[in-house]
């Protein structure tokens, strides 16, 4: 399971991954759809693709002559389990923490001055 997580969390990593995800998530798409936005060659986006695979987040058959890509939203749901696993925690206030450092810091002073 952990192998497995830590492949989802690597494939996430990478922004040109996510944002591929995020296409998919409109529908299934041509290879050649997928490397369309991207500044990159399309072996460059295929080794992305060949990434997402591996870690189970999409899917690629060949249709005709057509490779397709497919999102697999199961793949994530470990990783989501995992992750929620933190919602037990309050989010971090950093400007309320800011401040009461702020008052801490200004206490001490006036105490030692």
């Amino acid at each position: 399971m952990t192998d497995a997580l830590d492949t989802v969390f690597a494939a996430l990593a990478d922004p040109t991954r996510r944002e591929i995800l995020r296409m998919l998530l409109e529908d299934d798409m041509a290879v050649t759809d997928v490397a369309e936005p991207f500044e990159m060659s399309l072996a460059a986006i295929s080794k992305h693709l060949v990434i997402l695979t591996r870690a189970g987040l999409i899917s690629q058959e060949k249709r005709g002559r057509v490779k397709w890509c497919k999102l697999e939203p199961d793949a994530l749901r470990a990783a989501s389990v995992w992750m929620q696993g933190f919602g037990q925690f309050e989010p971090v206030n950093l400007d309320a923490f800011e401040r009461f450092l702020a008052r801490e810091l200004d206490a001490d002073g006036r105490e030692g001055g």
